[in-house]
């Protein structure tokens, strides 16, 4: 069972890229299933929660400066590109309120995996991600608020309530299921990585059904800027790390981290705030952090500098 959901987790880009091409195709087999993605959201949520330790949480107050640091960053840096990018290159209102949301999210659970196959510093990419995600129910709102106010209407109360309960509640009662029952859970705690799998593979697929007319309309430029986006977190992120004297492992993780959002929770925001179209820019970026960070594994894996 071990190895199966192992090689599953592995083959994360090949089911994305299947329920892609497949809602492209068939778009009426996914869109009935939109009643259910902040079910679906809770659910990895909860099994974020149950994948938590108490010693992650005792890492992040040993090195808290550390963390909030990168912290900061992730919470500046994309955020703030996502705004110029959409600013510099002319993008649609509802484009650019998705590049703004897609930049405000927490860091992406899969930036801790990605960050062991790179030789990261993973137990800081663990502390990073797990605060951000905490905060994400107040800062994601407040940051879509500040920065895309004049582009749509922000519902910030009814965003920071479906946040929180979407993503801090569940974790919450994860967490604690599995203090409570640690040996009892145990052998399920090991399914809910391929559930995320699933999930971000369900997420991307409806998105593209949603879309499915507009998709062809896309351009180098909407391209492009999703792509500067990942790159700016990627490259800023390393930059802040060799500013702030961090060894070369944190510095890593520090780039992954940034360079990589929850686009899962991105989507369902927009999806249940706004409309289809402010979701797209956030299945956009699941593609392109698959291929930029499977580069950067590649070389760091491989090099000690």
């Amino acid at each position: 069972m071990n190895r199966f959901i192992t090689i599953f987790n592995k083959l994360f880009i090949v089911w994305v890229i299947l329920a892609g091409v497949s809602a492209y195709y068939f778009p009426h087999l996914f869109l009935h299933l939109k009643k259910y993605m902040e079910l679906f959201f809770a659910i990895t949520m909860f099994g974020i929660g149950m994948i938590l330790k108490p010693a992650d949480f005792i890492h992040i107050f040993r090195h808290y400066k550390a963390v909030l640091i990168g912290v900061l960053a992730q919470f500046t840096i994309m955020p703030f590109s996502a705004w110029l990018l959409s600013k510099c290159l002319s993008f649609s209102r509802e484009f650019s309120l998705g590049l703004i949301l897609a930049g405000s999210a927490p860091g992406a659970m899969a930036s801790n995996v990605l960050s062991y196959l790179a030789g990261a510093d993973v137990a800081y990419s663990v502390s990073l991600t797990t605060v951000s995600t905490l905060l994400s129910p107040l800062l994601t709102p407040l940051l879509t608020l500040t920065l895309a106010s004049e582009l749509l209407k922000i519902p910030f109360w009814n965003m920071m309530i479906s946040v929180a309960y979407m993503v801090l509640v569940p974790l919450i009662i994860g967490f604690f299921v599995k203090w409570i029952f640690h040996d009892k859970v145990e052998p399920v705690v090991k399914v809910f990585p391929a559930i995320s799998t699933l999930f971000i593979a369900f997420i991307c697929s409806l998105v593209i059904a949603l879309n499915r007319n507009f998709i062809l309309k896309i351009d180098g430029f909407i391209l492009a800027g999703v792509l500067l986006l990942n790159l700016s977190g990627l490259g800023l992120g390393y930059l802040v790390g060799k500013l702030a004297g961090f060894e070369i492992l944190r510095r890593r993780a520090l780039s992954i981290e940034i360079g990589m959002q929850n686009a899962g929770l991105g989507s369902v925001i927009a999806l249940k705030h706004f409309n289809e179209q402010v979701a797209l820019p956030a299945v956009i970026f699941v593609f392109i952090c698959i291929f930029s960070a499977s580069f950067l594994v590649s070389l760091w894996s491989n090099s000690s500098t």
